[in-house]
C-alpha cells in the first residue's frame, strides 16, 4: 500500500514515521496548494490519502481526492456541518472517504463507556455533567471533534441535556465543554459528573501522537478497496469493537 500525506505538520510527520516503520511507501507529502498542483498525474494503485490538514482546507482536499479517484482518510475536524454535501459529492464521483474525530482505539473505548455512564447518570439528579478537553496550541478548532462526539452521545443518553455549549452554560439544559490549548499536549478528554458530596471522572489521555497515526494507517488499509463514506465505527467492527 502507498499513502499520500495531506497536511505535513506534527501529525503528518508522525504518520510518515509510523508508515515507514510498517513498510508503507509514502508517495507524496502535500502541505499547500502548490504541492497539490504538483502531484503527478499517474498515482500508483492502492494509494490512500491521509489528511490531517486544517478545518478550512478539509472539504477542498476531500473533493480533490474524489476528482482524482483517491480514497481519503481524514482526521481533520471542524467541517462536519458540510457532511451532507460531502456525502452527496462522494456518491456522484464514486469516491471513498473515511472520517473520524479521533483515530485512537482507546478513545473509542471511552466513547462506549461515556454512553453507558450517561444512561446511568441520567437517573441521578444530584450530578452535573461537563466535559474538559486539552490539546496543543497548534490545534485550530475548539472544542475538539472528540469532545463534540462525547457531548452529543451524552445528550442522546441523558435526559437533562438538549445541547452543548463551549464555555459556561446559561440554562440548565446546556452541557458545558471547556477547551484548553497548552504547550504540546497530544490530547486529554475528561467527562466529569460533580455533586455536593463526590465527583466521578471518566478520562482518556494520549501519551503521544503515535496512537492516532496507527489508527489512521489502519483506516487506510480498510478503505483502500472500498467505495462510499465510512466512519471509524465501520473500521472498529472489523476488530470486534
Amino acid at each position: 500500500m502507498n499513502i499520500i500525506i495531506s497536511g505535513y505538520g506534527k501529525m503528518g510527520h508522525t504518520v510518515e514515521k509510523i508508515a515507514l516503520k510498517e513498510g508503507i511507501n509514502v508517495f507524496a507529502k502535500l502541505d499547500n496548494e502548490a504541492d497539490w498542483e504538483g502531484l503527478p498525474a499517474t498515482i500508483p494503485p492502492e494509494t490512500v490519502v491521509i489528511d490531517f490538514s486544517f478545518p478550512q482546507e478539509a472539504v477542498t482536499n476531500i473533493f480533490r481526492c474524489f476528482d482524482r479517484h483517491l480514497p481519503i482518510v481524514t482526521g481533520t475536524t471542524g467541517w462536519y456541518d458540510e457532511i451532507d454535501k460531502v456525502t452527496a459529492v462522494c456518491s456522484e464521483k464514486d469516491g471513498s472517504l473515511l472520517y473520524a474525530p479521533n483515530f485512537s482505539i482507546g478513545v473509542h473505548v471511552l466513547f462506549y463507556l461515556n454512553r453507558q455512564l450517561a444512561g446511568i447518570m441520567g437517573k441521578m439528579k444530584d450530578y452535573r455533567a461537563q466535559i474538559e478537553e486539552t490539546h496543543h496550541i497548534h490545534k485550530k478548532d475548539a472544542p475538539s471533534g472528540t469532545a463534540v462526539q462525547l457531548a452529543e452521545d451524552i445528550i442522546k443518553n441523558h435526559p437533562q441535556y438538549n445541547k452543548w455549549i463551549n464555555g459556561k452554560r446559561s440554562v440548565e439544559e446546556e452541557l458545558e465543554i471547556f477547551s484548553r490549548r497548552e504547550d504540546e499536549v497530544p490530547g486529554t478528554h475528561e467527562i466529569i459528573y460533580d455533586s455536593d458530596v463526590d465527583k466521578i471522572v471518566l478520562s482518556h489521555e494520549a501519551k503521544s501522537r503515535e496512537g492516532f497515526a496507527k489508527g489512521a494507517l489502519m483506516a487506510a488499509r480498510f478503505l483502500k478497496d472500498k467505495k462510499g463514506v465510512f466512519t471509524i465505527n465501520d473500521l472498529l467492527k472489523t476488530v470486534g469493537l
